[in-house]
């Protein structure tokens, strides 16, 4: 083990990433969810409900905007999860015993689903709402009927993306240094950027065949709607292989051996499982986890392919998380180059 610095992280490592991962960043009781309010009525009353459903903590308002519509976008952009909507008839409809707020929300992740209906059933300050007063309504989006595939499937193709991508440019590079075929490649005219890059195409194109057979599948058995542009959902996903396949090979850089190249891997594969909002929302995981979470390719792919393909948004209006799975490819990259050059000097 003193031998085997990786081996001995892995004893020591695993069970700390579940234990910190089950233990303190998993939480299902949600709370915070980033909400937008469109208050139209802007009475006494119109501002104690809203006052009112803040106190329950379910929500933390992130904006406060003019009309339904600029939550609607919002929504369909990951920007808000909640919006909340207050006609500007809010008294008359309160006085009628009618609807009188509408809680929007982003029902492609039936967990926020099922937290935001809490709002709709919380006790109402009667300076709000005499007893005869009219509902909250909450109203799904993109996945009224509550099925965990639609949320999951998306999900999958990142999850399977993330472990096979760069599972194979590690294993494969250091493969190529153990039966000595890397001194032969080196003495090519191919400078040492274009034999790394070199190494990662042809996976770009594995890749893209695992997205298109989950698709497919997916549609197929799950029928899983595709709302955006199948477009988008490839770039999404060619970003994602990118980002890993250059974090596989910045892994290969430090592997010794296969075995420790999978070892490593899997420092990579659990966090991203347990803190992307694949299995659990994202909203749920304490913010210092959350810093960390962002550094992870899977986190902004997820957001990506399920803003795609769930809520019909386009890939450039969710140009952030396009921003940081460039950055994260670049920053890989370059180390991976960094390092390789000076492994071979």
């Amino acid at each position: 083990m003193r031998r085997d610095r990786i081996t001995l992280a892995m004893i020591v490592g695993i069970p700390v990433i579940q234990l910190i991962g089950f233990g303190y960043a998993i939480n299902l009781t949600l709370r915070g969810l980033p909400a937008g309010i469109a208050d139209q009525s802007r009475t006494a009353a119109s501002r104690a409900v809203v006052m009112d459903m803040l106190a329950t903590d379910v929500i933390e308002p992130v904006a406060d905007v003019d009309s339904p519509e600029v939550l609607m976008r919002m929504l369909r952009r990951g920007q808000i999860s909640v919006g909340v909507v207050v006609p500007p008839d809010f008294e008359r409809r309160r006085a009628e015993g009618r609807e009188a707020v509408q809680v929007l929300v982003d029902g492609s992740d039936t967990v926020v689903q099922s937290a935001a209906v809490q709002l709709a059933q919380m006790p109402i300050d009667e300076r709000a709402f005499d007893p005869g007063g009219g509902p909250i309504r909450v109203v799904s989006f993109y996945n009224p009927d509550r099925r965990t595939a639609v949320n999951i499937v998306p999900g999958l193709i990142g999850v399977i993306l993330t472990m096979t991508m760069v599972l194979f440019t590690a294993v494969a590079v250091v493969r190529e240094r153990e039966r000595g075929n890397m001194e032969m490649l080196m003495a090519t005219p191919l400078s040492r950027s274009e034999l790394m890059i070199g190494k990662v195409l042809p996976y770009v194109g594995i890749g893209l065949v695992q997205t298109t057979l989950v698709l497919a599948i997916g549609m197929w058995l799950f029928e899983v709607p595709v709302r955006g542009s199948l477009f988008g959902a490839y770039v999404a996903a060619v970003l994602l292989i990118v980002a890993n396949l250059s974090l596989g090979l910045l892994i290969s850089t430090r592997a010794q051996s296969q075995f420790q190249a999978m070892q490593m891997t899997f420092f990579v594969f659990l966090p991203s499982i347990l803190l992307s909002g694949f299995l659990f929302p994202f909203e749920g995981v304490p913010e210092v986890m959350q810093w960390f979470a962002e550094l992870l390719p899977l986190t902004h792919f997820l957001r990506l392919i399920r803003g795609v393909m769930l809520r019909g948004a386009s890939i450039w209006e969710l140009w952030p998380d396009v921003l940081a799975l460039a950055g994260f490819t670049l920053v890989m990259m370059t180390l991976a180059i960094l390092r390789f050059r000076k492994r071979l000097d």
